[in-house]
């Protein structure tokens, strides 16, 4: 077995799942300013940014260490595609485009447009995150 270290996909997909929580609560949150409701979003979107980055990336060593895929490129989507090829997701491959997409415009484009539709996406993108990596480590989430 390979010995892949998967302690920053843990650590960053576990703030985004703590940070998104926050997120939802903050619209009954009366004592919080507009402001602060949006710096608690752009936090959820930040916290997604590297969590997708460090998921690929460890992903990629998954691929290649793990199911011996070789030439596995270096660029999120072929990643993608190659882990739906093995099964190693449980929702389409339609969806992980959608959150490498979202990945990419949050890094180009800071309008409220893409930002709300990021957002829109946690609620999917956190549980599949999630059963990837019990996926590949066989651990169970805490």
């Amino acid at each position: 077995m390979a010995n892949i270290d998967y302690d920053n996909f843990q650590k960053s997909l576990k703030h985004l799942e703590d940070q998104f929580a926050n997120y939802k609560e903050s619209g009954e949150r009366t004592e919080l300013r507009e402001r602060d409701k949006q710096a608690i979003a752009e936090s959820v979107i930040h916290r997604f940014e590297t969590c997708f980055d460090s998921l690929w990336k460890v992903l990629k060593r998954y691929l290649n260490e793990e199911l011996g895929a070789v030439n596995v490129p270096d660029s999120p989507k072929p990643i993608l595609r190659i882990a739906h090829a093995n099964a190693l997701f449980n929702s389409d491959i339609a969806l992980w485009i959608k959150y490498a997409d979202a990945r990419n415009d949050t890094s180009h484009d800071y309008s409220l447009n893409k930002a709300e539709g990021t957002l829109a996406l946690m609620g999917d993108f956190i549980p599949d995150a999630i059963d990837l990596y019990i996926t590949m480590t066989k651990k169970t989430w805490e």
